[in-house]
């Protein structure tokens, strides 16, 4: 098993890539592939000391930038001698010489540089960004959250299925529930998009819920759930601010007298409970769902402790084969979705 890790996606890299290059060949004791400036990053591995053979470093003297936007964007991700930590990186994939690729850069150029160079799956028109939601009993997988602002119909039962594979294969979630995200339960509220995608995914052979809002989102009553990427991008941008605001009240009133700081050290441990479930680091990466070879993207602000846990991550979508099962699922419930439409 090979992981590519972009060595200058980090808000502060290369320093916490190296550090997790380091400990995640260590603790998995599988090749790690690092890419970006050589020199530099084997000047930082060296002085880092002990035995790093099975970190490889790989040539990579340029970057895809939070500024790089448009036109520069596009050809940073598409040109064919593209020097960028991401391009040569995915380019590994392609030609089979690594498994995963694993970034926290950035997002709009992870896909835009994966689209051009990796291309989609079979019978998939947009890769979906996933990401997983702290939920009521564990965790929910939300796609799209970001990658695509405007979808048809067909884009999200493709997100669907997907997401239900990633949940089974992945998640260990046996028959995982699909909700589909609108602002009622009746099979009639909605905008047009998702009163158009419900009937698609009651056909699809999903484990369909049915609509979901927020309440049954973080409720639990749901493994995956599916909605365009303007939406579920303000779900998850909405969801982290509502998150860290009772994390300052809480911390705030916690601290306000004696009594309320005794009562906070009793309940120490159901607070590191609470922010383990909430914290990103603990899987480090959400996964780019479509796209024919294995991605996955980071926060900016990603520790090396953040990019471990990313590289666990692609791990385990390796181990479970997770784009053949994609690629199949695919095959066979579009094929059975248009097969009920013509009937």
């Amino acid at each position: 098993m090979r992981i590519v890790l972009d060595a200058m996606g980090s808000d502060t890299c290369p320093d916490p890539e190296v550090e997790a290059s380091i400990e995640a060949a260590r603790l998995f004791g599988e090749e790690i592939i690092l890419v970006g400036p050589e020199n530099q990053l084997k000047s930082l591995l060296k002085a880092q000391g002990g035995d790093n053979s099975l970190v490889r470093v790989v040539n990579a003297p340029d970057i895809i930038s939070m500024e790089d936007k448009g036109l520069k964007l596009a050809l940073k991700a598409k040109r064919k001698g593209s020097q960028t930590s991401m391009a040569i990186g995915m380019d590994l994939v392609k030609n089979g010489e690594a498994d995963a690729f694993v970034t926290a850069g950035n997002t709009g150029g992870a896909l835009a540089t994966a689209f051009y160079r990796l291309g989609t799956i079979s019978g998939v028109e947009r890769p979906a960004l996933t990401g997983l939601f702290p939920v009521k009993g564990g965790q929910c997988v939300v796609a799209d959250i970001g990658a695509n602002p405007e979808c048809k119909p067909i884009n999200l039962l493709q997100f669907a299925i997907m997401g239900s594979v990633y949940a089974e294969k992945v998640r260990g979630v046996h028959q995982p529930r699909v909700g589909l995200v609108s602002n009622g339960e009746e099979a009639g509220k909605g905008n047009q998009l998702v009163k158009e995608t419900y009937p698609l995914l009651a056909t699809s052979g999903l484990n369909f819920i049915g609509n979901v809002e927020g309440k049954e989102l973080f409720g639990g009553e749901a493994d995956v759930v599916v909605t365009d990427g303007f939406t579920g991008n303000v779900l998850l941008k909405s969801s982290e601010a509502v998150a860290k605001l009772i994390t300052d009240i809480l911390k705030q009133e916690l601290s306000s007298s004696l009594r309320t700081k005794v009562g906070a050290l009793l309940a120490k441990p159901a607070f590191a409970e609470i922010r383990r479930m909430m914290d990103p680091g603990e899987i480090g990466a959400a996964p780019m769902l479509g796209i024919n070879g294995l991605i996955f993207v980071g926060h900016g602000r990603s520790d090396a402790r953040a990019l471990v846990s990313a590289v666990r991550t692609a791990r385990q979508a390796i181990e479970a084969d997770l784009l053949m099962a994609i690629q199949s699922a695919i095959q066979e419930r579009l094929s059975q979705t248009r097969i009920q439409e013509v009937t």
